[in-house]
């Protein structure tokens, strides 16, 4: 039976609250610490099949949305998949689910252990997505905002036969001042609003995220995608937040002024999406309300997890069809 490896590096913090909180009670997230980009150029990680193990938990949307993009270009056989439980310990994430409780590949039973391997004087958090290179057993990659956007260009000689083009040229510097945006006032901005320290803070936040999903609802109004037709790295980064969103961030979060289901036309295009292949089928409700409701960041002492929401109602039919010429 393997064996966890690696002492746990004591420097490493498992809890948004030990660096990431500023003097006004705002969440301030961590900077991504292994950004060494994928490619052919000096100094940059080789793109080979077989050499990187992808470590995710099934609660992180940051981890979800490179799943997902894993799966809908076919890199399922080019890079391996880790799952870590998705209840967060006090010794971070966990591979609990796997024989023996460490993962197979790594050795590793926590994931600040690589970390630790990787950068002894490491003292930040151990995030998922994390990339392993499995030649070394360290961390190479850690940079969640711009890892689906390696995985659909660097990695383009292994895409499947008909994989879609999530990242079109054409549509590059519209996507990323669009995700940017995205990421600082959705993605994150529940997040915001969930470990602020401050009334103020978690005001800002709220109506900063509701502003925007209001501007998404009219968006969506007039187009099935966010942009147009087809399905863009965009809209799984979308599609991450929102699936989480009346399931846990809606309560946990404090997120309150509307569920999406209440937003008819981002309550469709979710439920689009869902049903699309690799996104429903990479979607773990109850892994996602384990995170958020028992994980070492929730505020749930007797540990009590919520029964709802109705999640079948994601399998309903949508309206999308009508922008489908």
């Amino acid at each position: 039976m393997p064996q966890s490896k690696t002492v746990l590096n004591t420097r490493v913090v498992n809890h948004e609250d030990a660096h990431e909180i500023t003097k006004e009670g705002a969440f301030n997230r961590q900077k991504n610490r292994f950004t060494t980009p994928f490619g052919d150029q000096p100094g940059e990680l080789p793109v080979e099949a077989g050499r990187y193990r992808l470590l995710w938990a099934k609660i992180c949307p940051w981890a979800h949305r490179a799943v997902i993009v894993r799966e809908l270009l076919g890199l399922q056989n080019v890079i391996s998949l880790g799952t870590a439980s998705p209840v967060r310990t006090e010794n971070g994430w966990e591979f609990s689910l796997d024989q023996g409780g460490v993962d197979p590949v790594q050795g590793i039973r926590y994931l600040p252990e690589i970390y630790a391997a990787t950068v002894p004087q490491y003292n930040g958090r151990a995030t998922v997505p994390t990339v392993a290179d499995i030649t070394t057993g360290k961390v190479v990659n850690n940079d969640y905002f711009r890892l689906t956007n390696y995985f659909e260009t660097a990695f383009k000689p292994f895409h499947k036969a008909g994989a879609p083009d999530l990242y079109p040229e054409e549509l590059r510097a519209r996507i990323d001042e669009f995700n940017d945006i995205l990421f600082h006032e959705v993605n994150n901005g529940v997040y915001k609003a969930g470990f602020a320290h401050s009334q103020a803070a978690y005001e800002q936040a709220y109506d900063v995220l509701f502003a925007r999903l209001d501007q998404l609802e009219e968006r969506l109004s007039g187009q099935r995608y966010l942009f147009g037709d087809s399905i863009t790295d965009s809209d799984v980064r979308f599609y991450v937040t929102l699936v989480r969103f009346d399931a846990a961030y809606y309560s946990v979060f404090r997120t309150n002024r509307n569920r999406i289901i209440d937003f008819p036309n981002i309550w469709n295009y979710a439920k689009d999406l869902y049903q699309t292949p690799g996104f429903g089928d990479t979607t773990d409700f109850d892994s996602i309300k384990r995170g958020y409701q028992l994980g070492n960041h929730a505020d749930n002492p007797n540990q009590l997890l919520a029964k709802g929401p109705d999640v079948s109602v994601w399998n309903q039919p949508h309206d999308r069809e009508r922008f489908v010429k």
